[in-house]
């Protein structure tokens, strides 16, 4: 969206069949066949069901990318790259669908060509739909929500015509093991969970509340179900909202990083949450549960200072082979003063003695410049959304400073 490339899609058609098998590979005669009794086939190529299909597949695919001169992306192996600048292309690969994106359409034609020579493929045009994104480009930028699988969510759950919640979870409530009754068919409520999951690649408003519901999948709850159903209602309002990219915009990267604090009931661990930003425009996010017990709310913040420094770094080194070169130090926001000092002081003393080795990876990136830690005010902390639910007003202010709008509303 900052470059104005191009965005282009395309399909490979049975993929698996183009692998080539390393190993001897037999399989019975398929039915009405003319091959006689008591002999059996000897595969030359890979089908579809064996467990090897899907990698040498990706093999044929990356032998035959380099020989055309991509380099592989060493942060993201299913990304692939050719030429640089004004003349660079970008190939992404997920099993047999290929985004193309670059800003030169001609270079962009001639690999589609050579593509095409090679294996069998059906060109998809300009990028729209893929995996169930949906994807809207104008001038303004680039949208991209999951409209019709939150649609289809809806409407396989029964909460198409629900009434609407302003916010995924209860403020007050705090999930825990036993929630309730233990639910008759536990299957429905994981298969509801997966569905939500997948739903966060767009909407990371809610990915607080789907992680909270991952960690009872083993044994869920009436209390548990109906929180799930309470994230259905708030998609309700909006299911069309999702991430919007501003064209034109810088390129200067920053974090936030957040925590709170012994949050879960049943073990006591610390919720970790965190988001990095590309200019103005959210390009990752994560809410997740803390390994380990956290002695204090200080070493539970610098514990996600720890993971947000490593996300730091492996963008940092993506975006260059991409040709964006990310000015250092990172600004890091994190809105507890005592974390700041345990990263910024190399002392060790009986307050961080017992912390883990890996998480004085904040210490020396702070060092080389890489970082640079700054403090914000909790009111200003976008990333509070990642670690607990919160009301309503909240919910709503943060939406808009994530990024997230509906495009399929009419005051959009």
């Amino acid at each position: 969206a900052a470059q104005h490339w191009h965005l282009q899609q395309m399909d490979v058609s049975n993929a698996f069949l183009n692998g080539e098998l390393e190993e001897e590979v037999y399989m019975q005669a398929p039915p009405g066949s003319d091959i006689p009794a008591g002999y059996c086939c000897k595969l030359q190529r890979s089908l579809y069901g064996l467990k090897q299909a899907s990698r040498q597949w990706f093999a044929k695919l990356t032998e035959s990318l380099l020989q055309h001169g991509f380099r592989q992306s060493s942060a993201d192996y299913s990304l692939f790259l050719k030429g640089r600048d004004a003349n660079m292309v970008v190939l992404l690969v997920y099993v047999d669908d290929i985004i193309l994106a670059g800003s030169n359409q001609s270079e962009i034609d001639q690999v589609k060509t050579y593509l095409q020579t090679m294996f069998k493929i059906r060109d998809l045009g300009p990028l729209k739909y893929f995996l169930g994104l949906e994807i809207a480009r104008t001038t303004a930028g680039i949208s991209i929500s999951q409209r019709k699988y939150c649609v289809d969510l809806l409407t396989d759950t029964g909460f198409i015509e629900a009434k609407g919640s302003k916010s995924p979870m209860d403020p007050i409530l705090h999930l825990k093991a036993d929630q309730g009754d233990k639910l008759d068919d536990p299957s429905s409520y994981r298969q509801l969970v997966g569905r939500l999951h997948y739903l966060t690649i767009t909407r990371p408003d809610v990915a607080f509340a789907v992680q909270q519901l991952s960690q009872f999948q083993n044994a869920p709850c009436e209390g548990h179900m109906q929180a799930a159903h309470r994230i259905l209602r708030y998609l309700k309002l909006a299911p069309g909202q999702g991430l919007f990219y501003k064209a034109g915009a810088s390129v200067e990267m920053r974090g936030y990083c957040d925590s709170d604090w012994a949050s879960c009931p049943d073990t006591r661990r610390s919720i970790t949450g965190y988001c990095t930003y590309l200019g103005d425009n959210l390009i990752s996010w994560k809410s997740k549960k803390q390994c380990t017990v956290s002695r204090s709310s200080s070493e539970a913040e610098y514990r996600t200072l720890a993971h947000l420094v490593c996300e730091v770094q492996w963008l940092s080194g993506l975006l260059a082979e991409l040709g964006v070169q990310v000015s250092t130090p990172v600004a890091v926001y994190c809105d507890n003063k005592s974390a700041i000092y345990i990263a910024e002081n190399p002392v060790f003393h009986e307050r961080t003695k017992h912390i883990e080795i890996d998480c004085h990876v904040t210490r020396e990136r702070i060092k080389t410049g890489l970082i640079k830690l700054l403090h914000i005010s909790t009111e200003n902390q976008v990333a509070d959304i990642f670690t607990k639910s919160l009301h309503r007003r909240r919910v709503h202010y943060l939406l808009g400073k994530l990024g997230i709008i509906d495009i399929y509303s009419p005051t959009c």
